[in-house]
């Protein structure tokens, strides 16, 4: 019993330092974010909304982010999409050469980002195609289709296939089986899939370091400004993005609540 208890109070311990070590870095960053001085220091002499208040009327600060929702968005529509057919194939029919393009689909996991990044440079300047936001959809969406195709196979491969069976044999089509059934049933994964797609194209700085020219993304103008002029400015957006990402997470939590598939679509 008394070991049992002591066992309990480490594992406590040991979860709190764990959370510690998390959230730590964030807690710093929020701080630093709401501080009168240019440079964090603790304790505080005064707290300041200003560098929020700046962030606000910034027109650099808007194009950023318009910037960044724009490529996080096409990434995220893209990606589900293309995984939606990709995780079908994947997971539901067999077909000739199913079992290569199950290794092949998540080759682009395993690319080191940078070298990646720096592949496609060389590829789009070989075909002349001049880099911009829009290239940088292309390279967030070759690294990000295999996750999302992955999220979403795992789904198709517990689907039951006798109710597809059952639609054709009441002489559905396959496009009424793919719209009534398929994707009520893989609803909850491509949600799922598409959290991930758009936080991780939002987040990304290594692929659009390369592929994006002269176009920048809040991470790429973060690190800029963090080796070559530093303000409060720079935490303030930090802290913004991460509430805007734990919003959107609970946005994407809340339908996958929501839009389960209903009874009657198995009617």
């Amino acid at each position: 019993m008394q070991r049992s208890k002591i066992t309990r109070n480490l594992l406590a311990i040991y979860a709190i330092g764990v959370l510690l070590v998390l959230y730590m870095p964030l807690f710093a960053t929020t701080l630093a974010s709401i501080s009168e001085h240019r440079y964090f220091s603790f304790p505080f002499s005064a707290f300041s909304t200003r560098w929020y208040e700046k962030m606000v009327d910034s027109l650099t600060v808007a194009e950023l982010i318009k910037t960044s929702l724009t490529v996080a968005a096409m990434v995220t529509i893209i990606t589900v999409v293309v995984g939606f057919f990709a995780a079908l194939a994947f997971a539901r029919y067999d077909w000739k050469g199913r079992k290569l393009f199950q290794k092949i689909i998540i080759l682009p996991i395993f690319f080191p980002q940078t070298v990646l990044g720096l592949a496609l440079l060389i590829w789009f300047t070989f075909l002349g195609i001049t880099p911009s936001w829009k290239t940088a959809v292309v390279a967030h969406a070759i690294w990000i289709t295999p996750i999302t195709t992955l999220i979403m196979a795992i789904q198709a491969y517990s689907l039951d296939p006798s109710l597809e069976e059952a639609a054709s044999d009441l002489g559905a089509s396959r496009r009424m089986i793919l719209w009534r059934i398929s994707l009520p049933l893989m609803l909850p994964s491509m949600i799922s899939a598409a959290l991930f797609a758009f936080l991780m194209s939002w987040g990304n700085f290594a692929l659009s370091m390369y592929t994006d020219g002269a176009d920048v993304t809040m991470p790429e103008w973060l690190y800029a400004k963090m080796v070559g002029g530093y303000s409060p400015l720079i935490p303030a957006m930090g802290t913004f993005s991460v509430i805007a990402a734990g919003i959107t997470t609970l946005l994407f939590f809340f339908a996958v609540k929501f839009m389960k598939p209903k009874e009657k679509i198995y009617e």
